[in-house]
């Protein structure tokens, strides 16, 4: 049991005993910002600095790429499986895009769809932001295409929870941390919402993103998928704000190689009002992501003009060599009859011209089929595996 459940309240909320045949203590968030205010000593101040130069040259970079859709079809898919399989799913990303090119993965199917809930969550909410700003309605739409068709479709998709959850452990007296109890839920998110919003004062996006993270897994307001929702909240606030201006920063590869450290962090901001150590632990991830984004994104577009050198050197197949070249850009494995039906052109054609790619050494066939053959861009895939 936490030190200051004794009836302390620390800056980040309460803890309150809810009484039954098993009592147990929930944890009721204060709102946001932190009061007292964030302590900005060197360290936290460095690391404010560091990250958000790093974002920035991030954002210029994919500002100034040829085509940043290029990278967006397959980061986004990169970010759903990361995010997934902090939640306990075994699809990789090979397994997301040959299930879209209509191949059998080597997973469970409902992983797979799990996966392509949280792609088609994600870019709804990118579309959405263009016409609402956050908003608790917003975050229930979003939730409902989340849980939808997959495992948890049965936890009130799309609907805050009415019931108690916790996290760890088989009940809530022996859990490591119970959320709010379900009369308190409304009440914090409004407060979450608000803050957002620049209520009662306005933070900055780089510090609001992490801090209305944390808040968000600290209230639960679901049954289930909390913690993918509450990993695209950062995104999406950054976007909202115009402090990136396309969602290449995905923290979920962080968390997920730092989880324990991510786990502890949270909790400390319940326990003991760390709010402080919580930024430092975020602040370094944005740092480390948004740099090996900005620099894989320039390795992308050296590796993409070398091979559309080569592909230059193949006579009369150029042209559509060329055409399959970019198709492998934004969809990195690609099967046969995708090819033929994106690019207009026969079978014979598009099984000539993925020979000719396997010739020059960038391409590799991935079956060792005769038939329904399926192809991935090596180079490609092995960068956006990194780490995976």
């Amino acid at each position: 049991m936490p030190e200051n459940m004794s009836g302390k309240s620390p800056r980040s909320g309460r803890w309150e005993k809810q009484s039954g045949p098993e009592p147990y203590y929930c944890f009721i968030p204060a709102p946001l910002p932190p009061n007292p205010p964030i302590q900005y000593d060197e360290k936290l101040k460095a690391l404010t600095e560091n990250a958000g130069l790093a974002l920035g040259r991030l954002d210029s970079i994919t500002r100034f790429l040829p085509n940043p859709q290029m990278l967006l079809y397959t980061y986004i898919r990169k970010e759903a499986v990361l995010s997934s399989q902090i939640e306990g799913t075994q699809s990789s990303l090979s397994d997301l895009l040959l299930f879209e090119n209509a191949e059998t993965p080597g997973v469970p199917v409902d992983d797979v769809k799990e996966v392509l809930n949280y792609v088609a969550a994600l870019e709804y909410g990118l579309k959405r932001l263009k016409e609402l700003p956050i908003s608790l309605r917003l975050i229930k739409e979003i939730h409902a295409i989340l849980l939808k068709g997959a495992r948890g479709g049965h936890k009130e998709p799309g609907e805050f929870r009415r019931s108690q959850n916790w996290i760890g452990g088989s009940r809530p007296g022996n859990a490591k941390f119970v959320p709010p109890p379900p009369h308190e839920v409304l009440s914090a998110l409004g407060a979450l919402e608000k803050f957002i919003h620049g209520e009662p004062s306005q933070t900055p996006t780089l510090i609001k993103a992490g801090l209305a993270h944390a808040q968000f897994e600290s209230i639960h307001p679901f049954l289930d998928g909390n913690g993918r929702l509450g990993r695209l909240l950062i995104p999406f606030i950054m976007i909202a704000e115009g402090a990136i201006s396309s969602p290449l920063l995905y923290l979920s590869l962080y968390f997920k190689t730092r989880r324990t450290e991510y786990y502890e962090a949270l909790q400390r901001v319940r326990t003991e009002g760390d709010w402080e150590g919580w930024l430092e632990f975020y602040l370094d991830g944005v740092f480390e992501v948004a740099n090996k984004a900005s620099d894989a994104a320039a390795k992308l577009v050296g590796i993409f003009r070398e091979h559309a050198a080569a592909i230059e050197g193949l006579g009369r197949s150029r042209d559509t060599a060329l055409r399959v070249h970019d198709l492998f850009k934004k969809r990195c494995i690609l099967s046969l009859p995708v090819v033929s039906k994106e690019l207009g052109v026969s079978f014979p054609t598009a099984n000539k011209t993925l020979g000719k790619l396997q010739q020059l050494g960038f391409v590799k066939e991935i079956t060792g089929k005769q038939r329904h053959r399926v192809f991935s861009y090596e180079p490609y895939l092995h960068m956006l595996q990194e780490g995976m």
